[in-house]
């Protein structure tokens, strides 16, 4: 899908242009969800988005000549497609780039800019809010709470693969997708304050495990029937930790991180129900919080009655 780019304002004067537009976004306070779909002229493949905020989605999409206007969030953008060169403009700035696996692109909340890409794209984008960024630099005691910086295709392979695995990760069940959707963008913001600030981080050394009675009760919480909360907060608010502290501390605990340990319980548990030949997949995914039968199979596949 070609976007038109015949008589553009911006050939003659982008400074005016973007300013203009800067000033209409701030009027429209722009969601990134939506903004992305006005300029692709798409919707995504798929959009999860967070009750803690946030969102993560997946487009497909056409060659792009058009401006971004200026976004409520942070844009992390990783590339899934064939290898091409792009450009991207910001008044008088202009970064050229080659979009290609394990590279990222950063668009700080806020920031306009004018997009020259010639082929069609596969990406993978996090909706990451101000907040978020500001939560974890505060309970990691690690960083400075900050903006992020400018990045136009830059080598990042860690966040490149955390942000692409999102797009296979889902599946088909609102505990684990959720629980999952959480612990990666509380991980991604860390990756980012760590490599896309500009700023060393100031290491704390690791601390221990939970207690064991804080371990029980979390134990106790994901353990409970498919419709309880399972979230990183109401696990991190029963610990009395941060969602940082907990995940961390969580792991050393189990070894396992609390969507890892949550996704091999509801395994065990689909096996043994599965051994009563009273009970059908379809009742064993509904049973376990699946939204469908072919979810359930996805997620589950050598499940073997």
């Amino acid at each position: 899908m070609s976007l038109p780019c015949s008589s553009d304002p911006l050939e003659s004067s982008p400074d005016e242009t973007i300013e203009a537009r800067r000033d209409d976004a701030r009027a429209a306070d722009h969601n990134p969800a939506n903004e992305m779909s006005r300029v692709l002229r798409t919707a995504p493949i798929h959009l999860a988005a967070d009750p803690s905020g946030g969102a993560i989605a997946h487009w497909n999409h056409g060659p792009l000549h058009d401006v971004v206007e200026p976004m409520t969030d942070h844009v992390i953008m990783a590339y899934n497609g064939a290898i091409q060169r792009m450009e991207r403009r910001s008044g008088r700035s202009i970064e050229s780039g080659t979009f290609r696996r394990g590279v990222v692109i950063i668009i700080p909340a806020g920031s306009s800019s004018r997009w020259d890409i010639p082929k069609p794209v596969d990406v993978v984008q996090l909706y990451l809010p101000r907040t978020t960024l500001t939560r974890i630099a505060d309970e990691t005691d690690t960083f400075t709470p900050t903006d992020l910086l400018e990045r136009t295709a830059h080598p990042d392979l860690i966040t490149s693969r955390l942000l692409l695995s999102a797009a296979d990760v889902l599946e088909g069940n609102t505990a684990l997708d959720t629980l999952f959707r959480q612990q990666l963008t509380d991980l991604l913001a860390t990756r980012l304050l760590a490599a896309h600030t500009g700023k060393a981080p100031n290491y704390q050394p690791a601390l221990g495990g939970l207690a064991p009675s804080v371990l029980r009760r979390a134990i106790e919480r994901l353990r409970s029937d498919a419709d309880a909360d399972v979230s990183l907060g109401a696990l991190a608010a029963d610990s009395g930790l941060s969602r940082f502290h907990f995940c961390r501390a969580f792991k050393e605990s189990t070894g396992l991180s609390p969507h890892n340990w949550l996704r091999q319980y509801r395994l065990e548990q689909a096996i043994n129900m599965l051994r009563d030949p009273q009970n059908s997949i379809a009742l064993v995914a509904a049973s376990l919080g699946y939204a469908s039968q072919t979810a359930f199979a996805a997620a589950f596949p050598k499940i073997d009655r």
